[in-house]
């Protein structure tokens, strides 16, 4: 289980699955990121082109996603989007961030979540353990269970 003690609640980190020092949050949207040659961490909302990002990736510290209801279903694929392109900072979903998403959200590249309300510790633990084996590749690397069955 990763180290709770880092605070729960808007804008704070409740589970973070990495050793680096975390940043304390993204400050700019895509749009100011581009026109600044000193930010090092972006926020990205639904509807912003995180492509425009890719050149920049080496700079970027830290990338929060917005998940403004838990419907929106953009952020995964932004998540897939930066880590397929070797983005390896720190990725945060931020905003309405369920229980039953973080193993999905784990699997496309989320390394940090900071949701609205804060989630029951055991549940999260159940949800971040639950299935051991994996249907798809992804950019996690865990190795689909049809290959462990068949080579």
């Amino acid at each position: 289980m990763p180290d709770t003690d880092l605070g729960t609640g808007l804008d704070a980190v409740q589970f973070r699955f990495r050793d680096d020092d975390a940043t304390e949050r993204a400050q700019v949207t895509v749009d100011a990121f581009l026109e600044q040659a000193d930010a090092s961490a972006v926020r990205i909302e639904p509807g912003d082109d995180a492509r425009e990002l890719l050149p920049h990736l080496a700079r970027i510290s830290l990338v929060e996603v917005n998940f403004p209801t838990f419907g929106d279903g953009r952020g995964y694929s932004v998540a897939r989007l930066l880590r397929e392109h070797g983005y390896t900072g720190e990725l945060r979903a931020v905003g309405d961030v369920l229980v039953d998403q973080l193993a999905y959200m784990r699997r496309c590249g989320f390394d940090a979540f900071a949701p609205d309300k804060a989630l029951d510790e055991e549940d999260a633990q159940a949800a971040f353990s639950r299935w051991e084996h994996v249907y798809q590749p992804t950019v996690d690397n865990a190795v689909p269970i049809w290959k462990l069955r068949h080579g």
